[in-house]
């Protein structure tokens, strides 16, 4: 199979959370910096992958292709309610099977959650877009990757062989910058 670029794109909370208590991504953690940033990224995107729960609510969500993990299909299948999207259980055909499903074989394959999906592409990562709200707190929130809060998302990161990048700045008012991780060559 040509080569899959795998990208992931994430913003979490000072305390590495992606969500509140809920499970829903609040108002508070969404900036019009990070915003433009993720858009643009999915827009670059060949395939978006999500977990059931994960979506990004654009403009274009529609217009792009999708694989979502699920438990509720045997292995692949199309998902009726949305013919750009191809439904996949890990647990009964790879990765690459769900990609060729779902019509790319080639490309740039942006990672966006949630932290389930995340964990299963550490070690994949080509680069993990890594956008922090450092003065947003979310006690009892959702993790970004499992394994958080006892570590860091950083800390996670590296220890997956990923090194920090230089990080841009995206929200200057409220220092929401975001950092490419990066796996070595």
């Amino acid at each position: 199979m040509p080569a899959l670029r795998i990208e992931g794109y994430v913003i979490v909370s000072g305390d590495g959370m992606l969500a509140n208590a809920d499970r829903v991504m609040p108002e508070g953690l969404k900036f019009d910096g990070d915003k433009r940033f993720f858009t643009a990224a999915l827009d670059r995107a060949d395939l978006i992958v999500h977990g059931r729960n994960s979506y990004e609510d654009q403009p274009n969500s529609p217009k792009r292709k999708r694989v979502v993990l699920t438990r509720n299909v045997r292995a692949i299948a199309p998902d009726l309610a949305n013919p750009k999207a191809t439904l996949w259980n890990p647990a009964g055909a790879s990765f690459e099977a769900a990609c060729e499903r779902a019509g790319v074989q080639s490309g740039t394959i942006a990672i966006i959650g949630g932290p389930y999906v995340f964990g299963m592409f550490m070690d994949r990562y080509d680069t993990f877009w890594l956008s922090l709200a450092p003065h947003v707190r979310l006690p009892d929130g959702e993790p970004c990757f499992p394994g958080v809060p006892a570590r860091t998302p950083q800390q996670i990161l590296a220890a997956h062989g990923l090194k920090a990048g230089e990080p841009q700045m995206l929200d200057p008012a409220d220092d929401v910058s975001v950092t490419p991780w990066r796996r070595s060559a």
